[in-house]
């Protein structure tokens, strides 16, 4: 059975560094940002079983970067882990989709046993797409990889695997570009020209072998955006 991937975020590195090596020890994958702005970037596009979440970031609040994670992701079970032990920022927590909330200071032994506790209540959530079968081949997110029939692979960019997981997690929805402005590039429809998202997915298209002229895997929806046909795998 794969390694449950875990992605630690919190500021202080000495405290990360604790978190890491325990739960590498206990047999997971570790994952791990210490600020603000990495956080969104990592808890957005990376492969992940579980996110354990500092609210105490430099350059913003942990909670927006679980609003951020609960659009892109919203099933990936959350541990909230901080000091702040308000009664408002627990509810806050609790209402953006966190299943727990463990405040500082507290042991690796309960940290582990609460861990483990949210892998096995959430073991039947559709947590996050891996894998993306299309005709002519495969692609692997996690390795951020197109691997062919004939074994050869082709690399994926960190936007490209971004771009290819949110249309994949909503597979026969027009998908509009200002959505994927938002939840992909997270900026503003006026901050990034339309062109910047159809160069993206010609460069995708090709990438996996889909019909430039009469697209079947990523298919445009002329004034509206995209529809993603491909089958799905999540972990």
């Amino acid at each position: 059975m794969p390694k449950r991937r875990i992605l630690v975020v919190e500021d202080d590195a000495a405290v990360r560094e604790g978190l890491v090596d325990a739960l590498s020890f206990e047999g997971y994958q570790v994952l791990e940002a210490g600020t603000f702005k990495e956080a969104v970037r990592v808890g957005v596009e990376a492969g992940y079983d579980l996110l354990m979440l500092d609210l105490v970031l430099p350059g913003g609040d942990g909670l927006d970067v679980l609003a951020e994670v609960r659009l892109a992701r919203p099933t990936t079970p959350v541990i909230i882990l901080t000091a702040r032990g308000q009664e408002q920022d627990r509810v806050a927590g609790l209402k953006l989709g966190a299943d727990d909330y463990v405040q500082k200071p507290f042991s690796i032994k309960e940290l582990l046993a609460r861990v483990e506790a949210v892998l096995r209540r959430s073991a039947e959530r559709p947590v996050d797409v891996t894998m993306v079968q299309f005709p002519g081949g495969v692609a692997d997110l996690a390795r951020s990889q197109v691997v062919l029939p004939d074994g050869s692979k082709v690399e994926l960019s960190e936007k490209e695997v971004a771009l290819l997981r949110y249309l994949a997690m909503h597979p026969g929805r027009v998908i509009t570009r200002d959505e994927l402005l938002a939840r992909v590039w997270r900026l503003p429809s006026a901050n990034v020209r339309t062109r910047t998202i159809d160069m993206h997915v010609v460069r995708l298209r090709e990438k996996l072998g889909d019909d430039a002229e009469a697209p079947r895997i990523i298919e445009t929806v002329r004034g509206k955006g995209y529809v993603f046909n491909g089958e799905v795998q999540r972990s």
